[in-house]
């Protein structure tokens, strides 16, 4: 799978508030799909087994069988990849800025504090 494919499955799995609401309960542990599934009672089991087949063919959620169970993992690795070659660029130099911005600053309070 190209590049640009793999990039549009992800976007596509982003664009989902449900999808995401599911990445944002695996963010700090993994959870079986019956968890996910009692999360959002709104939605029947079904619908939260299609969000996660999106998520898991982009390759945001892994998951692995133990007997009947089924342990669902996030895999944040494709939103950085997003994030290194759309945002990473940018955060690099608004980091550089705000160093330089820092420095600046600094000299001015000390020239203000020789003045006195």
């Amino acid at each position: 799978m190209s590049e640009k494919e793999t990039d549009d499955k992800v976007f596509k799995a982003l664009s989902s508030p449900i999808r995401r609401g599911l990445l944002d309960a695996l963010r700090n542990n993994p959870q079986l799909t019956g968890e996910l599934c009692a999360r959002f009672a709104s939605l029947n089991r079904c619908t939260v087994m299609q969000h996660l087949s999106v998520l898991e063919a982009a390759g945001l959620v892994v998951t692995k069988r133990t007997g009947r169970q089924r342990w669902n993992y996030l895999n944040a690795i494709p939103i950085k990849r997003i994030h290194d070659r759309w945002i990473g660029a940018y955060a690099s130099e608004a980091v550089h800025l705000l160093g330089r911005m820092k420095t600046q600053m600094e000299r001015a309070s000390e020239r203000q504090v020789d003045a006195l």
